[in-house]
C-alpha cells in the first residue's frame, strides 16, 4: 500500500531516543536525558511578548507563504548585519524550521540519480531527504583527529559529474565542528568551475565558543552564488517548538520554485511565530542569546574535562553547537547496543553514533543544566568500569 518513496525514510533516531527516554521517566524511572537537541532555557520574555500582542491584535489570518514582508526585512537585515550578505525580499523565504527548508529545497532540486555529498558524521535528517527524492548519499568520513571536517582533496575526490550538492553544516550537529573563513575559502575553490549547489544549515551560527563564525556563502562572490542559506531560530533564541526557519539564495528561480511547493503543502507558516521571530533576529534577544551562549560553554568545559577523565573514553573539544560526539573503539564498536545498556542500565540516555553515520560514538548533548551533567557522567563513569572490568 506504501509508496517505495516513503519506505525509504527511516525514523529520527534522536527523536526516537528521546521519546523513550521521556515515556521511562513518566513511569517514574530515573532518568537522565542528553538526547534532545533543544536548549533547557525558556523563550526570551520579548519574542513572548511579541506573540502575545501578536494573538491580541488578531493577527491569526493567513499571510502570503513566504512570509510577512516585515519579517522577510528583518531576515534581511540580520544576514547584511551578522554575515556580511545581500538578499533582497524575493530571495528569501521562511519555513517550519529548518528542517523543513531542506524538504523543499531537496525537492526543487534533487532527482533520481543526483549525488549529494554529505561529510559524516552528519544530522540525520540529510540523507534521508537525499534518498527520498531518489539522489544518490555520497559520504565524505570525517574524524576526531581532523577535528571532524572534510579537506578540500576529500571534496576533489569526491566530485563527479553526477554531484548536485554539498550540505554544509557549520557548527556541525553532532559534532560542533566548525569551518573557518580559510577553509570555506579552500572548498569554495575546489567547487569553481562546477555547477555544485551548497546546502549551507548555519542553525547553531549563534553558539560559537572559539574564533568566528563564518557564514559559506560570505567568503567568495561564487560561492555566494552557489550557496543556500538555512537557519531559524531553534536553538539560539529557544524556538524549537515555534517552528521558524528560513532560506535564502541568490537564485530567484529555486526560491520562487520553493515558494510554489510550499504553496501546496503548508502555505504560510503560523502566524504569531512570524511576529515572534522579528524579535529574535532584530537585535532585542541579543543579551538572552549571549546569557545561553555562556552558559552553554561553562557546560562544555565541564563535559569535556569530566568525559575525558574516563578511561575508555575520548572527545574533540567543540568549537560551536552543544553536543560533544563522544569516542567509545576503545570499549566498542556497537553505538546501538553501548547506548540500550547505558539507558537500561544506569538511566542515562544519549544517541548512538550510527544514526549520525558513525558508530564507534554517541552524541551527548550538554544543554542541559550543570548539576544533571556531572551527575550523568558520573553514571556514565560506573557503566565503562562495570564494561571494562
Amino acid at each position: 500500500m506504501l509508496t517505495d518513496r516513503v519506505n525509504t525514510l527511516s525514523e529520527s533516531i534522536t527523536i526516537a531516543i528521546s521519546t523513550l527516554a521521556g515515556e521511562l521517566k513518566a513511569q517514574g524511572k530515573d532518568i537522565i536525558s542528553f538526547s534532545a537537541g533543544e536548549p533547557d532555557f525558556d523563550t526570551p520574555r520579548v519574542i513572548k511578548d511579541a506573540a502575545i500582542a501578536a494573538i491580541n491584535e488578531g493577527f491569526t489570518k493567513y499571510t502570503a507563504v513566504d512570509g510577512i514582508p516585515t519579517l522577510k526585512t528583518a531576515i534581511a537585515n540580520k544576514l547584511k548585519r551578522d554575515n556580511g550578505l545581500s538578499y533582497a525580499p524575493n530571495q528569501i523565504i521562511t519555513n517550519n524550521g529548518a528542517k523543513h527548508s531542506l524538504f523543499n529545497l531537496f525537492a526543487a532540486v534533487i532527482q533520481k540519480g543526483d549525488e549529494v555529498i554529505i561529510p559524516s558524521p552528519y544530522w540525520v535528517t540529510y540523507p534521508e531527504l537525499v534518498l527520498y527524492y531518489g539522489g544518490t548519499v555520497v559520504e565524505i568520513e570525517t574524524h576526531d583527529d581532523n577535528a571532524f571536517k572534510i579537506t578540500p582533496q576529500q571534496l576533489q575526490d569526491a566530485l563527479t559529474p553526477k554531484t548536485k550538492m554539498i550540505v554544509l553544516t557549520s557548527p556541525s550537529n553532532p559534532t560542533g565542528a566548525v569551518y573557518s573563513r580559510a577553509e570555506l575559502e579552500a572548498i569554495g575553490k575546489v567547487l569553481e568551475g562546477t555547477d555544485v549547489i551548497v546546502a549551507s544549515d548555519e542553525m547553531y551560527e549563534k553558539l560559537i565558543y572559539e574564533g568566528e563564525f563564518t557564514s559559506a556563502a560570505a567568503v567568495s562572490e561564487d560561492m555566494y552564488k552557489r550557496t543556500v542559506t538555512i537557519n531559524g531560530l531553534s536553538k539560539s533564541v529557544a524556538m524549537t517548538g515555534w517552528r521558524f526557519g528560513y532560506m535564502a539564495a541568490h537564485n530567484t528561480e529555486l526560491i520562487q520554485a520553493t515558494k510554489k511547493l510550499q504553496s501546496q503543502s503548508t502555505s504560510n507558516i503560523n502566524s504569531i511565530t512570524q511576529k515572534a521571530a522579528i524579535a529574535g533576529l532584530d537585535g532585542s534577544a541579543d543579551e538572552d542569546i549571549e546569557m545561553m551562549r555562556v552558559a552553554f560553554k561553562e557546560r562544555r568545559d565541564e563535559a569535556v574535562k569530566l568525559i575525558n577523565a574516563i578511561d575508555g573514553l575520548s572527545v574533540y573539544k567543540p568549537d560551536g553547537a552543544f553536543y560533544l560526539f563522544v569516542n567509545i573503539k576503545e570499549l566498542s564498536n556497537d553505538s546501538m547496543e553501548f547506548c540500550k545498556q547505558l539507558l537500561e542500565k544506569k538511566g542515562v540516555a544519549v544517541v548512538p553514533g550510527v544514526g549520525f553515520g558513525s558508530d564507534g560514538y554517541f552524541r551527548f548533548s550538554f544543554a542541559t543544566d550543570i548539576e544533571s551533567i556531572r551527575k550523568g557522567i558520573k553514571r556514565i563513569e560506573e557503566f565503562v568500569k562495570e564494561l571494562k572490568a
